[in-house]
């Protein structure tokens, strides 16, 4: 079986970047079509329970990096994207993503109003937290889409949970948006001569380790 192809190939030379080069920003257009990936990608029920918000401010990427073990690829990089997630599960925010499907469809559907019926009556009475973190696994899904996009677009990209999320929330004001920072994502490109990283082997677990096929 080959697994050789242009994805492939882009998948086997992204790494996740040590260092980057703060003298190449990552065109503007690039970027969009990283962020667009996002929007596009699944969530549970297409509620989209999450929000990218894309840093270039350099006064703010240094605060944000003085809370994120000083990762250099927070400043060094052009952009940062933060994957903030709703803090819970409002009848407002289903409502107004069905909502949203109906106008965007132009019909509305009793199978589509059952399932909405069905959410409302689950989603709002749980625990927030327990819905903080569903939702914040749906944000996972567009990290991954994130890095099989900017691979596409040759980019260099380094996903980072290391940071002080609570500052993080105050950094950017996500509380008073009903939001909370889960991951951010560096984008920029790798510095070939101070990157430690960039010449080593890429290594992952064999795939007889790895797949587990039951036909």
């Amino acid at each position: 079986m080959s697994t050789t192809s242009s994805l492939i190939d882009k998948l086997q030379w992204r790494y996740a970047a040590k260092k980057m080069d703060a003298t190449q920003p990552v065109p503007a257009e690039k970027v969009e079509r990283i962020v667009e990936a996002i929007r596009l990608t699944a969530t549970s029920s297409g509620l989209q329970p999450y929000e990218i918000i894309v840093v270039t401010n350099p006064a703010l990427r240094q605060k944000m990096r003085e809370i994120s073990y000083n990762q250099s690829p927070v400043t060094d990089g052009s952009h940062v994207l933060v994957f903030a997630v709703w803090d819970n599960y409002t009848a407002e925010r289903i409502n107004t993503m069905f909502d949203l499907v109906n106008t965007e469809r132009g019909f509305v559907s009793e199978g589509w109003e059952n399932y909405r019926k069905l959410l409302l009556n689950a989603y709002p009475e749980r625990d927030a937290q327990l819905n903080f973190e569903h939702a914040a696994r749906q944000a996972y899904i567009g990290l991954g889409t994130a890095l099989i996009a900017a691979a596409e677009e040759g980019v260099d990209s380094t996903p980072m949970e290391g940071f002080d999320a609570a500052a993080m929330d105050a950094i950017l004001g996500l509380p008073e948006r009903g939001l909370r920072s889960v991951v951010i994502l560096p984008l920029g490109y790798r510095d070939e001569v101070n990157d430690w990283l960039v010449n080593l082997k890429k290594v992952r677990r064999p795939r007889a380790d790895f797949i587990t096929e039951m036909p």
